[in-house]
């Protein structure tokens, strides 16, 4: 059945957090559902839609702002009680609003993730996890890095309270009581975790999971093991996912599963076989979505799918529209109802114009549009982003060495509720990324963010790394603490927990996402051993460890290992791109010449006015032929890399200076020499050049 969905927006509440709106059970089969929702002022807001208008069930007073709101009963029993954590506490509803229960945790931190189990209770601050049942404490477990999300399987089909926790670094740990039973590494940092098909599968074990750079996947626990089952990459590019459910949408026996991600994407996927899940579905609101259902919200027999937003919006996406029951009568009742409902909507319209009128004066008496600046004082590049609708401008910078490095503007449309920055740093450049954002308000704000700049910022957090790679060591050995140590890899490396990990030391594993190099770290008190297979990365650590040091007053006794077999590995890694991008560049300055202008400007043309003569451009050789077929996409790829060869050629240059620097030889005079020789360079010519420099 093809999917056909309408749009209804329905009410806002305040702003609201990640899985805090949830669907009561329904009375009846296929009847409508309540909307329980929990926002950022701490209130509760129950309601039903009567005749296409929301009615309230009931509605709290503003309180602590709500983390995470669960449904929750006894086991096999429906799950009506409405529970919200706020601060280090625990709240309990019933459907009709009337509180029950108000549990202090002995949490010190604020609960980030909740989940409910019949009388059992688990809640996670950002690295511990409690375990409760009836209001007492059973278990407790100490994370290594943020805990994002929690769940348990379902205790009537796997016979044992399993909890799982989703984890910053990558990992979905998995407990049994207060101890770790065993990890389970997933491809990205995951956010969300849900049961699949809302109970675990056939045998209760299988968990879906999402992850921060919009990776989703299906894993099966059993026992002290795990089995992937499938996962999907983001290929689209889109934002990471932030809540999922399941929910048999297109009414053919099976649950979809429906996703919401923080870009505002909305997915419906379907399982057409037993093989990974199709995008059958898909649609695009203005900000974050926090949390997905499906179920029956408008009307009695028509299902959708309902997604709360991060201003709090409740906006569904229902079949009213796209299915079409029954006989003429029934056809005809629902054009009453639409024209009914057409007809306020116009009411409502007008007098929001006449509103907007009397407004629109006093708004123009200051700024035209909200704004955002950035500024920086490292170098960065801002690479174009699809769904941006601002318009950008760049200023001078300060020729102060202190000062900025990039000063831009975002001018942003009207009803912008979301922008979204992509950038590119250098690494061994690092320092402070501002945004200073001045929202459409009186009276006028400005709210400041600040974003650091790390010197190895293109690492990310790996599982496990190729030891058969030639690789340079360098070792640290002073009279610093394992706080000390952590703190500065915490400087240096993104995905790294703020918090010393427990233990005598600690490893790392990172990779570098442009050029595919890798970094190993280990340390503990008084010691730290830092191996990678890229010189430059090496150099950069040794430069940054030995000043945050220096400004501690902490004396290093540093030592390295060159191994000069990395530096031919690395050209090897890097040549491929660089030869890539050249002839990217070469092409698109072919198509400026074919066509006779700059591509920036399409018009008329040389090879037009050939083209209309021949009837076709035959008469060119087939590469170019080929380059003109492609050209809108090859236009389209250089726009988007901007600098990315001279990227490439900072890589090389830094790879010759640091291979010399830990010789103790200053080579930057014949640098000159390396960027003549990279212009069409050979592999085995550049590799040459690097041996015969000594």
């Amino acid at each position: 059945m093809e999917v056909s969905l309408a749009r209804v927006d329905y009410l806002q509440v305040g702003v609201t957090a990640q899985k805090t709106m949830r669907l009561l059970p329904a009375s009846g089969r296929r009847a409508t559902q309540k909307v329980v929702v929990g926002d950022q002022d701490g209130v509760i807001t129950c309601f039903g839609i009567k005749k296409g208008e929301p009615v309230t069930v009931f509605k709290t007073l503003p309180g602590p702002k709500i983390a995470r709101l669960e449904l929750g009963g006894a086991l096999n029993t429906p799950q009506e009680k409405i529970f919200v954590a706020t601060g280090s506490e625990v709240r309990g509803f019933t459907k009709r609003g009337k509180q029950f229960l108000s549990f202090e945790t002995n949490l010190t931190e604020d609960i980030k993730a909740m989940h409910i189990s019949g009388a059992d209770l688990f809640l996670c601050a950002s690295y511990i996890y409690n375990h409760y049942c009836d209001c007492k404490d059973k278990h407790y477990y100490l994370s290594r890095d943020k805990i994002n999300d929690v769940l348990c399987l379902p205790v009537d089909k796997v016979n044992c309270i399993t909890p799982v926790l989703a984890c910053q670094d990558r990992v979905l740990r998995v407990l049994q009581g207060s101890d770790l039973l065993h990890e389970i590494e997933v491809p990205g940092p995951p956010t969300v975790l849900a049961l699949n098909n809302g109970d675990g599968g056939n045998s209760g074990e299988e968990i879906v999971y999402g992850t921060s750079d919009g990776k989703l996947g299906l894993i099966q626990i059993t026992g002290s093991a795990s089995v992937p089952k499938w996962e999907i990459e983001n290929e689209k590019k889109r934002g990471g996912i932030l809540c999922i459910d399941s929910f048999d949408i297109l009414r053919d026996g099976v649950k979809e599963l429906l996703v919401g991600r923080d870009d505002g994407v909305l997915e419906i996927y379907s399982f057409e076989s037993a093989d990974d899940p199709v995008l059958r579905y898909d649609y695009v609101l203005s900000e974050s979505i926090s949390s997905i259902q499906g179920g029956c919200v408008g009307k009695d027999g028509y299902d959708e799918v309902l997604a709360c937003t991060y201003s709090g919006w409740l906006t569904g996406l229902t079949t009213e529209l796209g299915y079409r029951e029954g006989g003429a009568g029934e056809e005809l009742k629902l054009s009453q109802e639409m024209q009914s409902k057409i007809s306020s909507l116009r009411n409502e319209v007008e007098h929001l114009q006449m509103k907007v009128l009397g407004e629109r004066e006093k708004y123009q008496q200051s700024s035209q549009s909200s704004s955002a600046v950035s500024s920086s004082d490292v170098p960065v590049d801002l690479l174009d982003v699809d769904k941006n609708s601002a318009v950008v401008s760049f200023s001078n910078c300060d020729s102060d060495p202190n000062g900025n490095c990039l000063l831009a503007t975002y001018r942003c449309q009207a009803n912008t509720t979301r922008l979204e920055l992509k950038i590119r740093s250098i690494e061994g450049r690092y320092g402070t990324l501002q945004a200073y954002v001045t929202p459409r308000i009186q009276p006028k704000t400005c709210q400041v963010y600040q974003y650091q700049i790390k010197p190895l910022s293109l690492h990310q957090r790996t599982h496990s790394i190729d030891q058969d790679r030639p690789m340079n060591t360098l070792m640290l050995k002073g009279q610093f603490s394992f706080a000390e140590i952590h703190s500065w890899v915490v400087f240096c490396l993104p995905e790294v927990p703020e918090r010393t990990p427990p233990g005598d030391s600690v490893t790392f594993y990172f990779q570098n996402t442009f050029l595919g190099t890798q970094l190993e770290s280990t340390y503990r008190i008084g010691e730290g051993c830092f191996k990678s297979d890229n010189i430059s990365t090496i150099s950069i650590l040794k430069d940054v460890l030995s000043k945050e040091a220096t400004k501690r007053k902490i004396n290093l006794n540093i030592s390295f290992d060159i191994n000069e077999e990395s530096v031919r590995h690395t050209l090897k890694l890097i040549h491929p791109k660089l030869e890539y991008q050249q002839l990217l560049a070469k092409k698109v300055h072919l198509i400026d010449a074919l066509r006779g202008m700059h591509f920036n400007y399409p018009g008329d043309s040389l090879l037009e006015e050939l083209q209309v003569q021949e009837g076709n451009v035959d008469f060119l050789v087939p590469e170019y032929r080929s380059i003109l077929k492609e050209a809108d996409q090859l236009l389209e790829e250089y726009k988007k890399q901007p600098a990315h060869l001279e990227r490439l050629y900072g890589m090389i240059t830094d790879l010759f200076i640091d291979k010399f620097k830990f010789r103790g030889t200053n080579v930057k005079s014949k640098v000159p020499l390396l960027l003549e020789l990279l212009d069409g360079c050979e592999q085995d010519r550049l590799i040459a050049f690097f041996e015969a420099a000594a």
